[in-house]
């Protein structure tokens, strides 16, 4: 592979070697749902080859693509607060290689080793601001008539 995912690039080799202690690798077929809104957020990835969609479910509408994941970056941040609840659904657009990672085990691994976890939550915390940001963006791009929205 030719350069870490986004979340780890920066972080010392030790860090990232103890990280990599709990991955597995997984594989998911095109249209393989790897989570739903409202499911149990007990794990997520890093994706090495291959695009996630993120959707959020739409009442009366198809759920709605807010955001698509491609290699290098991390899917599921959901894992990180109680309840554990996914915010939004994730389905692969084609085939999906990833490191999945037990978030149980990775909330164990960051208490235990604290500059782990500092580090790792500070990468997860800019993770969140972008994707919500890029979520609201694509919520008023689709429910804002053209032309309504101040400049």
């Amino acid at each position: 592979m030719t350069g870490w995912p986004l979340l780890l690039e920066t972080l010392p080799r030790v860090q990232r070697d103890r990280l990599f202690t709990l991955a597995d690798e997984r594989e998911f077929r095109a249209g393989s749902t790897l989570f739903d809104e409202g499911g149990v957020a007990d794990r997520f990835w890093l994706i090495r080859s291959g695009e996630v969609a993120l959707d959020v479910y739409v009442p009366g509408r198809r759920a709605q693509v807010v955001e698509t994941l491609g290699p290098r970056q991390q899917l599921g941040w959901s894992w990180i607060f109680p309840p554990y609840r996914w915010h939004l659904g994730a389905r692969a657009l084609g085939p999906v290689r990833t490191w999945e990672f037990p978030a149980a085990e990775v909330r164990e691994l960051c208490m235990a080793d604290t500059e782990l976890g500092y580090e790792l939550m500070l990468r997860c915390a800019a993770l969140i601001a972008d994707r919500l940001q890029a979520t609201r963006l694509r919520l008023l791009d689709l429910y804002t008539p053209h032309g309504s929205v101040p400049s």
